[in-house]
């Protein structure tokens, strides 16, 4: 198998099956709308319109007419200029997760082969960065930078971690591995130290 693509976009996918087959391929923050949860989100929807103005996001949904209603959902909500479109080919069939097909019959991203998905993602215009490349875009917070900030593993973490994330505009429920994508995909390092030297 070859090695994950580096791109600069942040992806959105429907659900966490299609985000770990993306995951295979793609090496970026990959987000969920929760299927249909993102019309009701309107947290979550600001952190798409906040990564597509940082890094741009593309989406790549299911081809059935569900995939298509949340990929014009978020058309609608973000401007064209900070989204790409990646796309699945139709395929009859079904996941191996799944008891019986979807109501179209189709396979879903979770459904694709590797390659099919790395070449959605390159034919939608992704754009790929060599491996000299800084992070995107440059945030480099690991988890043991968290522990000691006391946003995570403190009695008090959870407390801190929702008052950061009230400071930053993002969603109230992310928990401590969610903040950290988030941190690192919209901040660089000197911006995030100078967000939480800030009270």
């Amino acid at each position: 198998m070859s090695t994950p693509l580096r791109i600069k976009e942040a992806i959105v996918v429907e659900g966490r099956y299609d985000k770990a087959a993306v995951a295979a391929v793609a090496d970026t923050l990959i987000l969920e709308t929760a299927g249909f949860g993102v019309f009701k989100d309107a947290e979550r929807l600001a952190l798409l319109r906040r990564l597509a103005a940082v890094r741009g996001l593309i989406i790549l949904t299911d081809s059935d007419g569900a995939g298509f209603v949340i990929r014009n959902h978020l058309k609608g909500a973000i401007p064209g200029g900070q989204l790409k479109h990646a796309y699945i080919p139709d395929v009859a069939g079904k996941e191996r997760r799944k008891r019986a097909p979807g109501k179209e019959g189709k396979l879903g991203v979770e459904g694709m082969k590797p390659d099919v998905l790395r070449e959605a993602i390159l034919r939608c215009g992704a754009t790929v960065l060599d491996e000299n490349a800084p992070d995107r875009p440059a945030g480099n917070l690991t988890p043991a930078d968290l522990f000691a900030l006391g946003l995570s593993g403190a009695p008090d973490a959870a407390a801190r971690r929702a008052a950061l994330l009230r400071r930053l505009d993002l969603p109230e429920h992310m928990g401590a591995k969610a903040l950290l994508a988030a941190l690192n995909a919209l901040y660089t390092r000197t911006e995030l130290d100078g967000v939480l030297k800030e009270k």
